[in-house]
């Protein structure tokens, strides 16, 4: 059984941040500007002189990228499991609106404590991430339902 669901989750959390992440990269394209998570990522690894590659640093970019989509879902699975919140699209979709404020929560947090500003609009950047994580929620939920 842990198996089955932890599976369940990595394959849900997968297809929400790709989704979250194509939205991300569809808005950064449109709008001239770098919305991209996994590429704001790197610049700020590097931002912190660890003794990595680029590709590596690529790499930890979009890992943690994901990993942290694997967060959020495995705190969706705990939340509908445990019937703390029932499992429709009214639930996805404000799990989707915390987890974009979390999110940017995360980033200013990351922007204050690192030497890393990147030369984006903050706003904009803020509003799609607050977009691209109610997409996340949405996306999370047919695909955690299939299993």
């Amino acid at each position: 059984m842990f198996l089955y669901t932890f599976i369940q989750i990595v394959i849900s959390s997968v297809a929400a941040t790709s989704v979250m992440t194509i939205f991300s990269y569809i808005i950064s394209a449109n709008f001239r500007e770098l919305y991209k998570e996994p590429v704001l990522l790197h610049y700020f690894l590097s931002s912190l002189h660890i003794s990595v590659s680029k590709k590596g640093k690529i790499f930890l970019g979009w890992l943690i990228h994901y990993t942290i989509g694997f967060l959020f879902v495995l705190g969706y699975h705990l939340l509908w499991t445990y019937e703390i919140i029932e499992k429709n699209w009214v639930s996805a979709l404000l799990l989707g609106a915390v987890s974009g404020i979390m999110g940017i929560l995360g980033w200013l947090v990351i922007f204050k404590i690192s030497n890393y500003q990147p030369n984006i609009d903050f706003k904009g950047y803020y509003l799609q991430l607050f977009f691209a994580h109610v997409l996340f929620g949405l996306a999370a939920l047919p695909i955690y339902k299939l299993f």
